[in-house]
């Protein structure tokens, strides 16, 4: 059963807005005090989550070579892979989809790996594993470009879209829209998997949600009361849980959550709860000492590079089965963070 959209039906984007999200000058990152806030009790929209309601689009998806289309079907979570991810750097690509669910417009930016940088280049031959971003109050995809072509140069299609009411610049910003991100995120997905060019880059066997922020609490909300058993792995960035028990449903996914000790906005005690409640295997990173944003957003601060390398490390095991990148971890989050998992490597 679809998720219904809040808000006026039949809304559409208007003329001239192709490049909806803004890349060239990015505001800075505000965060969200969580402790507090008004939320409602959250719970699910509907008994199902939306994977079978796409997100439409107005236009094509242009610049990315097609093939064909890859087999699969994009249904419930498979067994993990087993192999080894790619050890070369790949170029990216970036497009952006126009995107909407119901009268809710979800820009969604897109970088994958490509024959050469820039905005529309062909694809590079072959299919590779998709995460979700989901960015932080306030914030924008583009905030999160430095992470997020670090993953696709990797060897991932990684897509996020901007959220109507927490996004940077909404008309009407509310905080407690985030409930409603889930069934977003799981329309973009579905909008990827339709037949096209993007689609014929991207295993539907092998994908994963990531967040930051109110963006990890999106993250958290879709392995629980809005499970989408597409999803196989998850990496929450400095996010909780809002007025609820965490409640992880479904079939299993590993996931990676990672907190400052030092988090003045979300409170590292609840990315602790978060992580307590995942009955799966799962690991947790604290970065001593760290607050809310600059080991996610800023390259260049204290612990931005084990983030990087641990959550890059992370995606290899839990989407290719890369065994050796598991082992790899613990390492990775050193010398700035501290790393807990009981994840195989």
């Amino acid at each position: 059963m679809p998720v219904p959209a809040p808000g006026r039906a039949g809304r559409r984007w208007p003329e001239g807005q192709d490049r909806a999200v803004p890349g060239d000058r990015v505001p800075p990152y505000d965060g969200v005090i969580v402790r507090g806030w008004p939320a409602p009790t959250v719970t699910s929209a509907s008994a199902t989550p939306a994977t079978g309601t796409a997100a439409t689009g107005t236009g094509p998806s242009s610049g990315v070579e097609d093939s064909g289309p890859s087999s699969g079907t994009g249904g419930g979570a498979q067994p993990l892979p087993t192999g080894h991810a790619p050890t070369r750097s790949y170029s990216v690509g970036t497009q952006t989809r126009r995107l909407a669910r119901g009268d809710r417009l979800l820009p969604t930016s897109v970088w994958y790996p490509a024959r050469r940088a820039g905005s529309g280049t062909p694809a590079v031959t072959g299919t590779f594993p998709l995460v979700l971003f989901s960015h932080g109050l306030n914030g924008l995809p583009a905030n999160y470009a430095p992470l997020l072509r670090r993953w696709a140069a990797s060897g991932f299609v990684v897509a996020a879209p901007a959220y109507p009411h927490t996004r940077h610049g909404a008309s009407d910003p509310a905080l407690s829209d985030v409930v409603a991100q889930p069934a977003d995120v799981s329309a973009v997905i579905t909008a990827v998997l339709e037949p096209g060019r993007l689609r014929a880059r991207v295993d539907p066997r092998r994908i994963a949600a990531a967040g930051h922020s109110a963006g990890g609490i999106t993250t958290v909300l879709l392995f629980g009361p809005d499970r989408d058993p597409r999803l196989v792995a998850g990496v929450v960035l400095a996010g909780t849980v809002v007025n609820v028990a965490p409640t992880f449903r479904g079939s299993r996914a590993w996931l990676l959550f990672v907190h400052g000790d030092a988090d003045p906005l979300v409170p590292y005690t609840g990315g602790r709860l978060a992580y307590r409640a995942d009955p799966w295997a799962k690991a947790f990173l604290t970065l001593p000492g760290q607050g809310h944003a600059d080991p996610y957003l800023y390259p260049g601060t204290s612990a931005y590079d084990e983030v990087v390398a641990t959550t890059r490390d992370f995606l290899r095991l839990a989407l290719y089965g890369d065994r050796a990148a598991g082992r790899r971890m613990a390492a990775d989050s050193r010398p700035a963070g501290r790393l807990e998992s009981d994840l195989p490597g």
